[in-house]
């Protein structure tokens, strides 16, 4: 399966990008690498990688920006994106999930973590493919996993990839309060560590695109989806 995977490497530090090669490469995935925002955008559109790991900082594009641009393109809705970073605050976690990240990960990385992390975020991924369905009609809400389009009385909403698998998983069952470590165990998996505030910014986000009351918070539990 190792070989069926492209990932590609985007970072500024030579060593960095060498050290990440070599040892996903020694996991059986095929590495494509990139030194700077433009290349990383351009070696994507080219290859169409599985999974992405851009750096933050960047020369000529950050790899925040890199990811935004990338969401906008139909090929890359559903590209497992990660980033990788020396800062580790929630402003900074924050504005890589708003991007459209997928994980966040701090240097310096051990090379056994980066391996496990890796391993888990395609884990997620393949297992949600497989359990992809059709159109879910919930209320006005019509979501549809195998597209991630989601429309509201008809009208198209723009959701990032962890806002969609949000919305689904608690679209899913209407009226059912998921905790806060479901939601982390089932959209981030138990093996990616995100910070605290993760749910409640996507959440917000959420709230902003599709209305105040589908989402209620139950003080101290978690959340639940609402049927008008």
């Amino acid at each position: 399966m190792n070989n069926l995977v492209t990932i590609l490497i985007a970072d500024d530090e030579e060593n960095i990008r060498d050290i990440l090669e070599y040892n996903l490469s020694k996991e059986g995935y095929t590495v494509v690498t990139a030194k700077d925002g433009e290349e990383a955008l351009e070696k994507a559109k080219q290859t169409k990688p599985t999974l992405l790991i851009l750096d933050v900082m960047m020369p000529n594009m950050s790899g925040v920006d890199v990811c935004a641009e990338l969401r906008e393109l139909p090929d890359f809705k559903n590209t497992l994106i990660t980033f990788l970073t020396a800062r580790d605050d929630d402003f900074s976690q924050i504005t890589c999930y708003e991007a459209g990240g997928d994980d966040f990960m701090s240097k310096p990385i051990k090379p056994k973590v980066l391996i496990t992390r890796i391993k888990a975020l395609l884990k997620r991924a393949f297992r949600n493919d497989e359990e992809a369905n059709s159109d879910l009609v919930i209320g006005q809400f019509i979501i549809n996993k195998d597209q991630y389009t989601v429309t509201k009385n008809d009208i198209s909403i723009t959701l990032v990839k962890k806002e969609f698998e949000l919305f689904h998983l608690l679209a899913s069952k209407p009226g059912k309060v998921f905790t806060r470590e479901e939601i982390f165990n089932r959209i981030w998996d138990a093996d990616v560590i995100v910070g605290d505030r993760t749910i409640d910014v996507h959440i917000r986000k959420l709230r902003e695109k599709i209305g105040d009351d589908a989402i209620a918070t139950i003080k101290g539990v978690g959340y639940k989806f609402v049927v008008e």
